[in-house]
């Protein structure tokens, strides 16, 4: 047996090991379990899927090396992080929960720092066309009708905290909250939106460009949630040495004008 191949079953029967352990998650909750390989284990945001798997076969044709990612809420990989789970990068999609880990002492000295930007935006399926402008008091409930409003879970996933913020700023909470659907992750809010299994959802910029059967309905005021920033870090437990160098390569030309054209923003300071 090659040493890569023993480096494979390790990650993956350690990463198996932890998630029988998390009896307090759904499977529906559980990240995906990464696929093997002898680069870094990532822990990312579902959101960051689009545009981090194009990162990693652009590394990946750099390098020769593969990266393991695993996409869920930044919540459930933040408590699986915490759970010792085998990972050797977070990138969150809020920096509460990335404070979550830092608070623990459970990220490499040096290595935060603030990454991305987004939007909070309002979608429906590609095929209707309901004309709804994002203001005080707009009746989305009454647009809703019967239907559902596709968000992720409002207490730990970051794009339904943003939701949940933006619906209390402009006074509509009390009548949406009996709409809202509340889905694992964000992408699984998406898809519900592109089956045609919710009227409208609330997500990311970034995850409604990703999705052709999705169209966006008006764009939430910034002003109306707290910003949207994706900080990265190294997990203090990593013993990978390519870690860091990945990480750098996040910030390189070409993993810029992957970023940028999926809709996000670079955050400079």
């Amino acid at each position: 047996m090659t040493t890569i191949t023993r480096r494979m079953w390790a990650t993956l029967g350690l990463w198996l090991a932890f998630t029988i352990a998390l009896p307090q998650l759904t499977v529906a909750q559980q990240a995906t379990a990464p696929a093997s390989g002898s680069g870094p284990v990532i822990f990312a945001a579902a959101s960051m899927k689009t545009a981090l798997d194009a990162i990693a076969a652009a590394w990946e044709a750099k390098t020769g090396k593969k990266v393991a990612i695993s996409y869920a809420s930044s919540g459930v990989l933040a408590k699986q992080v915490e759970q010792g789970a085998p990972a050797d990068i977070f990138i969150s999609a809020d920096t509460k929960w990335m404070d979550y880990l830092d608070k623990a002492k459970l990220l490499k000295s040096g290595t935060r720092r603030n990454l991305l930007g987004n939007e909070l935006v309002l979608i429906e399926p590609a095929n209707d066309n309901v004309a709804l402008k994002i203001k005080p008091g707009f009746d989305l409930a009454k647009e809703t009708s019967d239907s559902k409003i596709a968000v992720c879970t409002i207490n730990s996933c970051p794009g339904g905290i943003y939701a949940k913020q933006a619906f209390e700023k402009l006074n509509v909470w009390k009548e949406v909250e009996p709409k809202l659907a509340q889905a694992d992750n964000i992408r699984t809010a998406l898809a519900l939106v592109a089956r045609g299994e919710a009227k409208f959802g609330v997500v990311y910029s970034t995850d409604a460009k990703a999705e052709p059967k999705v169209k966006v309905v008006d764009v939430f005021p910034s002003s109306s949630h707290e910003p949207i920033i994706y900080p990265v870090a190294v997990i203090a437990s990593s013993k990978n040495a390519d870690a860091a160098a990945f990480l750098a390569f996040m910030t390189s030309q070409a993993a810029t004008k992957i970023l940028v054209d999926q809709g996000f923003t670079i955050v400079t300071k």
